[in-house]
């Protein structure tokens, strides 16, 4: 099992950045996925961003050039680095982890882009 803890989000406005971090309750290099997703109201949830135990890592066509997902093992953390905030950017961000093919989820933190 595997606990996910977000923290990191709040209001910004256009242009600005957010760093979100996920701390997890167990070594993050024994977990195959992490990533984060967001979820806008009236939206489907959507991937943002993800990063395998290997280090290769995926992003929404959206986001490219603009986040940057990493991780610190030391502290088993995830985290989230989001640059050029637009307004669009908005919504609920939660932190996934692919744990011995069960999905795991945050409480997710809401991240607020005004214009």
């Amino acid at each position: 099992q595997v606990q996910l803890v977000e923290s990191g989000g709040g209001l910004v406005q256009a242009g600005g950045s957010l760093r979100l971090s996920c701390a997890a309750s167990r070594r993050i290099f024994s977990i195959n996925t992490m990533g984060w997703y967001r979820q806008a109201p009236g939206k489907q949830r959507e991937l943002v961003a993800a990063m395998t135990g290997g280090g290769t890592t995926n992003y929404a066509d959206s986001v490219k050039g603009r986040f940057t997902i990493s991780r610190d093992n030391a502290k088993n953390t995830v985290y989230l680095q989001m640059n050029s905030l637009k307004p669009e950017d908005t919504a609920v961000y939660y932190c996934h982890a692919d744990y011995i093919g069960l999905a795991y989820w945050g409480q997710g933190t809401q991240v607020t882009v005004s214009s």
